[in-house]
């Protein structure tokens, strides 16, 4: 081990190193890590977003409609097709923000059996400042990194998101 600072995988990795000196750990303190790390900023995103009245899961919601672009709508299956929900999953989460008036559904003009979820006035000016909260947290996060290693960490999070097929 170098002279760097040492964190609670490397006292894992150490411990694997005494019982079993013949595992490659390399994986694991990669992957140690990008969890602890998304756990960690995770949960102070979700902290950042209850000023809002929304967890993360409807964030995410009201984000995949947000990106669409104007007029901000999407059908039900494609909003869970985005998030890998399951359509009961959805429909908990589309209640829950249809109840605090952050989104509507309506009969797709298109499909008669189908629906389209849109976004409310309220659910735009909300989604737009959660956004900015959720940044705020990852950004203080990555500013213990210069801007280099930033987007030398997202480039190698990047291959292993497309190798790995997540």
């Amino acid at each position: 081990m170098n002279n760097s600072p040492t964190d609670p995988v490397d006292a894992i990795i150490e411990q694997w190193a005494q019982v079993r000196p013949d595992l490659d750990t390399t994986a694991m303190e990669v992957f140690g890590r990008v969890y602890r790390l998304s756990r960690t900023v995770g949960d102070r995103m979700d902290k950042a977003y209850t000023r809002f009245g929304i967890g993360r899961g409807e964030f995410d919601v009201l984000a995949a409609l947000r990106r669409s672009g104007a007029p901000y709508t999407l059908p039900p299956r494609q909003l869970s097709a985005t998030l890998m929900l399951t359509t009961g999953g959805m429909t908990g989460r589309l209640d829950k923000l249809e109840r605090a008036g952050l989104l509507r559904r309506s009969p797709d003009p298109h499909d008669r059996r189908g629906l389209q979820v849109t976004l409310t006035d309220e659910g735009l000016r909300l989604v737009d400042e959660a956004v900015l909260a959720g940044l705020q947290v990852q950004t203080e996060a990555l500013s213990h990194l210069n801007e280099e290693q930033a987007g030398q960490l997202a480039d190698l999070l990047r291959r292993l998101v497309l190798a790995t097929g997540a």
